[in-house]
């Protein structure tokens, strides 16, 4: 028997603009993605919206109560900005304050525990507007919204986020371009990563004034990096994607500091100079109490050999569209292993890894607290006869969780475990047909939910406490 700690909190999570919908109901203001989506380019590239998605805003009764029947102890959401400050900063919506109350009383009502992350990638078009990230004014900003949110919610809420995944939404927005802002400049990707961490110690300095009952931390887009041998180019490129993947998420949030040897090498290139001395002393002194890891996959690297910086991604779940492929000029060059299985959208399914990176995490950090925050199987699922038989999903699933128990025995400490997601939810580029749930989402017939194999497997799982042996 795989039997986990009786306090270990089994749940599942979700992101504002991927499941609500309602994007202009009851006094929210537009995001960046509801301006995105909305645009001519996008519009003539076939992108879909969330504007009414999985419609979570008028059925979260209805999958609160999937959770509860499911036995799920928690359940991790964001908090839409525009839909409590519709202008990024000012007049408090108060329609925005009484839904996410009346949610967080239906899982209280329900013996689930909330798990409230602040920023999922939704900034009010109104901060776009003066610079998103680049500006620094955004950071404060933030800490301001943070601080209305502890305000109105801190009573209620123990366990808080201050953003989802720092590297992906920089990277996808500000380097990628693929994302909102749509951006391809590193100058632009370092600036507006250096204010999204300043942003997390002003949010976490508020927390600790304001005296919250709870724990802060971040959530971390993990990618445990690998290289192909031993070579002293290996080890270096390894370094460089190390600092690129995880380090100024990782190092910054827990000890307070960016890696120096990454600033030495971003500043032969790019301009520093906006870097002040009175932020990294607020950075810090501002450090969080636990850390989420969103795993996926590893990185697979060797040395960089020639060519320019490559960065593209599969949104289309088709590699005769393209694949993906990750070259950092002069730093790393990231492959596949011929030995793996792939998803259809080329990430790797390599379940050793959240063991690897949990150990390492553990190490580096000091034993700190870790929620694995988001784990889960993007596929195509189809509706035969009223039912989704996902067992790729459940094998998925099973494989990864397997290695969050070895990593506990091995005295890591793990101490929740969230699946990506509770149901069928707008997957941002890739669309709706890219699906994460444990419930189906029927988006063709008024948005019916239908729990899939997965979610009666999960259920299982969570009642035994764990997995058994013949799994």
């Amino acid at each position: 028997m795989y039997r986990f700690p009786d306090s270990f909190l089994w749940g599942s999570a979700t992101a504002s603009y991927q499941a609500e919908g309602a994007y202009l109901e009851d006094g929210k203001g537009l995001s960046i993605w509801d301006v995105f989506t909305h645009s001519e380019e996008s519009k003539s590239k076939n992108v879909c919206n969330g504007d009414v998605a999985s419609d979570h805003y008028h059925r979260y009764k209805e999958d609160i109560k999937y959770m509860a029947e499911c036995g799920q102890k928690s359940y991790r959401f964001s908090i839409s900005w525009p839909r409590i400050l519709p202008n990024g900063r000012g007049k408090i919506n108060p329609k925005g304050i009484e839904f996410y109350s009346n949610l967080i009383d239906e899982l209280l009502k329900n013996n689930i525990e909330p798990f409230v992350t602040i920023y999922h990638w939704d900034l009010p078009q109104a901060l776009q507007d003066i610079g998103g990230w680049e500006n620094r004014e955004t950071s404060y900003a933030f800490k301001d919204f943070a601080k209305i949110l502890f305000q109105k919610l801190g009573h209620k809420v123990k366990l808080w986020v201050t953003f989802n995944e720092p590297r992906f939404f920089t990277y996808s927005g500000y380097l990628i371009g693929n994302y909102p802002p749509s951006y391809k400049d590193p100058q632009k990707t370092i600036r507006a990563a250096y204010n999204v961490m300043l942003a997390n110690a002003l949010a976490i300095k508020e927390f600790r004034s304001m005296n919250i009952d709870g724990q802060i931390g971040i959530v971390h887009s993990f990618t445990p990096v690998y290289s192909v041998d031993d070579s002293e180019g290996s080890r270096i490129a390894a370094r460089n994607a190390d600092n690129y993947f995880n380090n100024w998420v990782l190092d910054t949030a827990i000890n307070g500091e960016f890696p120096q040897d990454l600033i030495q090498k971003l500043s032969k290139d790019y301009d520093l100079s906006f870097i002040d001395n009175t932020d990294l002393n607020i950075i810090k002194s501002n450090t969080v109490d636990f850390v989420g890891l969103n795993y996926y996959a590893r990185a697979l690297v060797k040395e960089y050999t020639t060519g320019e910086t490559v960065l593209r991604v599969n949104n289309k779940g088709n590699k005769m569209k393209g694949s993906s492929k990750i070259v950092i000029k002069n730093w790393f060059e990231m492959i596949q292993d011929p030995k793996s299985k792939f998803t259809d959208w080329d990430t790797e399914i390599y379940p050793r890894g959240l063991y690897d990176g949990l150990k390492m995490v553990d190490k580096r950090y000091n034993h700190i607290p870790i929620y694995i925050s988001e784990n889960g199987l993007g596929m195509i699922d189809n509706l035969v006869d009223g039912r989704i038989n996902d067992d790729p999903r459940i094998e998925f699933l099973k494989m990864h969780l397997k290695e969050i128990y070895n990593a506990i025995s091995d005295g890591v400490d793990v101490r929740g475990y969230y699946v990506w997601s509770s149901f069928d939810l707008y997957s941002w580029i890739n669309g709706y047909d890219k699906r994460y749930g444990l419930i189906y989402v029927d988006y063709k017939n008024n948005n019916k939910r239908i729990p899939k194999k997965s979610y009666y497997w999960y259920k299982d799982v969570i009642a035994s406490h764990g997995l058994t042996l013949n799994e």
